[in-house]
């Protein structure tokens, strides 16, 4: 019965879903077994070969699995998913140092972390080569909003690389989260194949490559790093910006990878077509796999963030201090990081419990200089250089898209980056009501997350605005 049910059910899921969908996540499964405990029901156990696909086909596919499972048995049937045991490493592996991986245990030999214990077993070469930090992980990356189609997209990466995607580039300010993003990617591959080629680098570690091999003429060398690699993991390729043989050597190495099957994951501070000074043909390529952007964190998405962190630092943070940080300190995750750190620090220097006031005076420092810096008065005149229309124009009641348009982005930006209310803006931009705040607010925000272009541009005005 296990073998046809399984195989009856995988037929009707593949007739059900989209086919790159079945193909990346259920045709590859190995067959489930099935016990029959009569009449009530029957349990089907699908084994996985890491904890990234269990959560993702338990979360994306489990209900439906079941469902089509217990029509076809014509009885009720339970799916259980559970981790399958890692198969040992193959002697050659053992004789060059790797470690046998065990299910769901954290790779601890990933970065080479200087506060190791002196007694950990060595370092595997494989590992030590990928330069991948073992902390960044998909479990440590806190999800949102903000990151959702991101993390989607890594996650798809991680459980098939080489079949979609590819490359995936993922573009955002500093410090939202696009470096944990790709290690987390590298870690989940070689969590579950130890003996992955993958390498993690900045774009400034690349072009120091090329200049070393150029001055000593050993491009051979260069090419058997980068062209042999089943993952490469690349930060900043806007560095690239102005420097032709880096861009060649680089459209070289690119192209042999996406040739074998390898998989290529870049991260920049704008899209591929806002990339300056790169040659088109590369940045036609960065922009033929998938293009996704990480944003700064919504609220809700900030306060997990600091109540997670916090509670891994051992001091656990109220959630209405976690909610008076985070309305405070929008930037970005590294931000945020760095205010948890100050209240955290002040509370034990200080011996004191945390509360808003503790907050509000360990970060007094920080909160004047946002509200010195960012006023609505400041957002008028930034947004309204960047568009070339007049700061008078901010209040005036006219209504051309050239003006109009930019006054939205200004309202929306005054919401976002101050603690004024809707009223309280509106009556900043000429009187208006605040149902018209509310109106761009929404626009803006909306269009923000399907137009590329919008989302740099607001990207742009926001560093500017924080200085």
């Amino acid at each position: 019965m296990s073998t046809d049910l399984w195989r009856r059910g995988c037929e009707r899921l593949a007739a059900e879903l989209p086919e790159q969908q079945f193909n990346t996540w259920i045709r590859p499964l190995p067959e489930a077994s099935v016990s029959d405990e009569g009449d009530e029901e029957a349990v089907v156990t699908l084994k996985v070969p890491n904890r990234f696909k269990l959560d993702w086909i338990r979360n994306q596919y489990g209900n439906r699995i079941q469902a089509v499972l217990s029509e076809l048995a014509g009885k009720p049937v339970r799916l259980e998913i559970a981790l399958a045991p890692a198969p040992p490493a193959p002697p050659s592996a053992r004789s060059n140092g790797s470690v046998p991986m065990t299910p769901g245990a954290p790779n601890a030999q990933l970065a080479g972390s200087a506060t190791e214990p002196a007694a950990a077993a060595p370092t595997a070469p494989a590992a030590s080569r990928s330069r991948l930090n073992s902390a960044l992980t998909f479990e440590t990356l806190v999800p949102g909003r903000a990151n959702q189609m991101a993390r989607t997209a890594a996650l798809h990466v991680a459980g098939a690389p080489g079949a979609m995607y590819n490359p995936l580039f993922i573009y955002g300010g500093v410090g939202l989260g696009k470096t944990h993003l790709i290690h987390a990617v590298g870690n989940a591959l070689l969590h579950d194949n130890p003996n992955a080629r993958i390498l993690y680098l900045h774009a400034e570690q690349f072009i120091t490559d090329v200049v070393k091999n150029y001055q000593r003429k050993t491009f051979d060398e260069l090419k058997a790093k980068y062209h042999s690699l089943d993952l490469l993991l690349i930060d900043d390729v806007q560095f690239f910006a102005g420097k032709e043989r880096t861009q060649e050597e680089f459209f070289n190495a690119f192209e042999a990878l996406l040739a074998k099957r390898a998989h290529i994951i870049m991260t920049s501070d704008t899209y591929p077509k806002g990339l300056v000074d790169i040659d088109e043909r590369l940045t036609s390529r960065f922009d033929a796999g998938l293009t996704v952007a990480i944003e700064p964190p919504e609220l809700e998405m900030r306060v997990a963030i600091l109540m997670r962190k916090s509670i891994a630092e051992g001091s656990p943070m109220p959630e209405d201090v976690a909610f008076f940080v985070a309305k405070n300190v929008r930037a970005n995750v590294r931000e945020l990081e760095g205010a948890l750190r100050k209240v955290l620090a002040y509370a034990r220097f200080s011996q004191k419990e945390i509360n808003i006031q503790l907050a509000r005076e360990a970060l007094k420092d920080l909160l004047s200089i946002q509200n010195r810096q960012i006023g609505v008065e400041n957002i008028q005149k930034t947004v309204a250089d960047f568009y070339k229309i007049k700061v008078a124009d901010m209040y005036s009641k006219k209504r051309p898209a050239s003006i109009a348009r930019p006054r939205q982005i200004a309202m929306y930006l005054a919401k976002e980056m101050t603690q004024k209310s809707l009223p309280e803006i509106g009556e900043l931009f000429g009187g208006r009501d605040h149902t018209t705040v509310l109106h761009a607010v929404r626009k803006v925000g909306g269009e923000r997350q399907k137009d590329s272009e919008l989302n740099q541009q607001l990207h742009v005005l926001e560093q500017t605005l924080k200085g």
